[in-house]
């Protein structure tokens, strides 16, 4: 007898039973569509790629964190921490199949080996889009707008907080901090997480006490101002106007153009991958700003560039953690009731007459009725008629399924009047054609 394996999970991993999947399946496509409308398109990349590629330009505690290992062929591979490098290597690798710019968008699980908490996980989903091959400020903005459309479709409401780290990087030059912008912007990155006093003295470590201050006072600017008091404020501490401050400048003329108000400059904003150079950007939920940005991107100048010696390619992009998502739609009660994906089944009275079953339930498919046939009849022995206590059986196993509709075939399934029982009112309706108990099915 072979040994016993206790069945057991990953820390960090997790198995989703069908009620779970179905909500994720259904907020994907409704992701999707939102890209589609766009005129995003998908692609694809492995799992699995050459470390040197994903540690190209990850950078930060990403690096710590990356699943890394020899395969058996004794190459040095990893496990993607996210979608937007092998972007980059995907870009590089077919360019000249590609026609820019370049609207994409991915859907895919990717693997961290950090800290498991509430919405985040080891292997998680990342729904990416990215526009690249333009570094026209309309890129961005279009970005920015499809965050919007996107988290609108899911019914929450946003707030987009944007920053340029261009603009940041123009301010630590002002004060004589230029070649500590990497220390610094990651610093900065983890001040919602570590709090502002551990933030000063981590900067002051960096830069000394009164930079540090100045610092946190840049990033500061933020509270309570409007977006043009804002870019004013940070554009004059960073030595006056550039075009950083007038890419900025531009990007709120945008929005007020199309009457959006959801955004926020916020000089916080840093983001903590070095591969981000121009305007960054975090979404919160307006009801639910506790749980963390559940979308985030920016644009990443010359990313695809690490791969190749003659290619320099813009891109701007975004990703929305779709596991955070779902937790926060949870903590909203928004989630979608999703309980099954078809409206009704068809009882199985007689095993031996399942082929005609089936028939019956394609011509209720043809008809706009997503129809499951069950497999198994009543036990041997019993009354078949639409009366059999037995059939009570297959009424609660439809329930279970989260159906409202149980059809009832006649003795000849395709020839014969039907029953449609009512689970949710348990109330029966005998002596139905086909198009009566579709007409039934679809308007209740």
């Amino acid at each position: 007898m072979a040994a016993f394996i206790e069945p057991k999970l990953l820390k960090g991993f997790r198995d989703f039973l069908p009620p779970a999947e179905m909500i994720r399946r259904d907020l994907t496509e409704k992701i999707e569509a939102s890209f589609r409308s766009f005129g995003f398109i998908p692609i694809d990349t492995p799992a699995l790629e050459y470390a040197e590629i994903l540690l190209g330009k990850g950078g930060g505690e990403t690096e710590k964190q990356i699943y890394r290992f020899k395969d058996n062929g004794e190459r040095d591979v990893a496990l993607r921490f996210d979608l937007t490098v092998p972007f980059a290597r995907f870009v590089a690798l077919h360019q000249a199949e590609l026609t820019f710019p370049f609207k994409r968008y991915h859907i895919g699980k990717v693997w961290r080996g950090e800290n498991a908490q509430r919405g985040r996980y080891r292997e998680f989903t990342q729904c990416d889009f990215d526009i690249i091959g333009s570094d026209s400020p309309a890129a961005d903005f279009e970005i920015l707008l499809m965050i919007r459309a996107v988290l609108l479709n899911l019914g929450v409401n946003v707030t987009i907080r944007i920053n340029h780290r261009g603009l940041f990087n123009r301010f630590l030059a002002h004060i004589g901090q230029r070649e500590k912008s990497v220390d610094v912007l990651r610093t900065v990155d983890k001040i919602a997480k570590v709090g502002y006093d551990e933030t000063a003295g981590a900067l002051a470590a960096i830069t000394g006490d009164t930079n540090a201050q100045k610092i946190l006072d840049f990033t500061a600017a933020a509270s309570g101002e409007t977006f043009e008091e804002t870019l004013n404020h940070i554009t004059e501490l960073s030595g006056g106007p550039s075009p950083e401050s007038e890419r900025l400048c531009l990007l709120r003329r945008f929005m007020r153009d199309t009457f959006d108000d959801n955004f926020i400059l916020d000089p916080s904003i840093t983001r903590g991958l070095d591969y981000y150079t121009g305007v960054v950007f975090e979404t919160f939920l307006t009801e639910l700003p506790d749980i963390g940005s559940i979308c985030s991107g920016g644009r990443y100048d010359n990313l695809a560039g690490l791969y190749s010696k003659n290619t320099t390619i813009s891109g701007v992009g975004s990703s929305i953690g779709l596991d955070r998502m779902i937790a926060a739609l949870e903590s909203l009660d928004k989630l979608p009731a999703t309980t099954s994906y078809t409206a009704a089944a068809i009882a199985c009275i007689k095993p031996e007459d399942s082929g005609l079953y089936q028939a019956l339930a394609q011509q209720f498919r043809q008809k706009g009725v997503p129809c499951e046939v069950f497999l198994e009849a009543p036990p041997a022995g019993t009354a078949d008629s639409a009366d059999s206590k037995q059939l009570v059986k297959q009424f609660v196993l439809a329930e279970k399924k989260g159906l409202r509709w149980m059809i009832i075939p006649g003795a000849d399934p395709l020839r014969d009047p039907l029953t449609l029982r009512d689970l949710a009112g348990r109330q029966n309706r005998a002596g139905l054609s086909l198009a009566e108990a579709v007409q039934i099915i679809n308007s209740n």
